[in-house]
Order: structure tokens, then sequence, then C-alpha cells
């Protein structure tokens, strides 16, 4: 089994990609959290925790040997720079140091351009400026941009496309679907992509990805 390290576990996007992982048979997660006092709510469900903070130093996260990386962390809008951006990038650094052979990324739509929206304006740079470290850092890595994220049931359809030109809403249950399915090695390469609520089954959009070459 592979060992994934999921970065803001506590979170509530987080949590769904630790049961996911959990139920698999492929990958074992291991639970990045920043606090001591979030630990015993993952040893409750038998899941192995790493303490390690984005704002300070990233490394005691891979004390344990890592094989992939899915970053589902946020700031909530309060510290962009130093989580969203900086936090990003430090795990991004410290995964190539350790030869992690995937880093899923957990983005958001409008990260391509964010100049174009009135709102969220720093939020949407600071994840630019986060996904464009990952392009350039030599790591094999998908980027995932959802649409608004809502607490609806899984779905398990979406719309992807590199670009929507459209906007939307699309459950957490649906994105934390999405993002595990791209931990596979033959899954969406090198690849960045929107999603939002659609009609396509997720395996077969993911599998309409893989197929095109990465440039």
């Amino acid at each position: 089994m592979e060992n994934i390290l999921v970065a803001g576990a506590h979170g509530t996007t987080g949590k769904k990609i630790i049961n996911l992982l959990s139920e698999s048979q492929y990958f074992k997660p291991i639970a990045m959290v920043r606090a001591e006092e979030q630990i015993p709510f993952f040893k409750s469900k038998n899941v192995e925790t790493v303490l390690a903070n984005l704002e300070h130093d990233v490394s005691p996260a891979f004390e344990t040997p890592i094989d992939k990386v899915i970053f589902a962390a946020g700031s909530g809008g309060k510290k962009v720079i130093e989580v969203d951006q900086e936090g990003a990038k430090k795990l991004i650094d410290a995964s190539k140091k350790n030869n992690i052979r995937k880093f899923v990324m957990l983005s958001s739509m409008g990260a391509d351009n964010p100049e174009s929206v009135s709102e969220l304006q720093d939020y949407l740079k600071a994840k630019q400026n986060a996904d464009n470290h990952l392009k350039k850092s030599g790591l094999n890595y998908t980027i995932v941009r959802p649409g608004t994220l809502t607490n609806g049931e899984l779905h398990n359809k979406i719309a992807l496309e590199e670009k929507l030109n459209k906007q939307g809403e699309i459950s957490r249950n649906d994105v934390a679907q999405t993002l595990v399915r791209t931990l596979n090695d033959d899954v969406a390469n090198k690849a960045t992509f929107e999603i939002i609520k659609g009609d396509t089954l997720i395996a077969d959009a993911l599998d309409k990805v893989s197929r095109i070459e990465a440039p």
C-alpha cells in the first residue's frame, strides 16, 4: 500500500479524503495535522498522524516514508499568503526533497486568472502562485480546480475541462472522490483541470484527461 500524506486532513474536505483512503486497498492515509488536539480524532479511526504546521517547518511530515501527497489545506481566507501560498510551496519543496511520486493539489476555479473576478482576488492569486510553483517543481502532479464547494451528497458525476468557461457548484464529497482517484499512477499526470457538478462519471471524466498527453 502507498502512504498518502493529506495536508489539511482535519478540514471538512480533508476528513472526507481520509475516509476514502481508509477504505482503499491501495492507499494508506497519513493525516497531517497542525495541533496536538487534532490527533485523537484520527487515532479513534486508526489513522496514523504526523504533526507539522504549514506556517513553520513541514519536514516532520516526512519522517514516515511518503509515496504521494494530497494538499487539501486552506486558511479560510485568514492567512492566504502564509498557508495557501507559502505553506503549499513549502510542502511542494519538501515533497521534491523526499522524492514523492505524485502531488495532488486542491486548487480553485479562478486560480488561472485571479484578476477576472471581483472577490477573493488575494486568495486566488495565492492559489495561482502555489499552482505555478508545483508546475515548475519537476514533480508529477495533478491540479484540481473545483467550483463553489457545497456540503451536498456524493453525486459521482462531474463536468471536467481544462477550462469550463462557466461557474458552478460541486460537493466536497465529489471533490474528495476526484482527488483520491487522481492518485493512481495512470490518471491525470501533469494535468490541470476544473470541475463542477455534471453528468459524466468521475472515472470516465478522468479517463479522458489521462488520454491527453501532458505538455
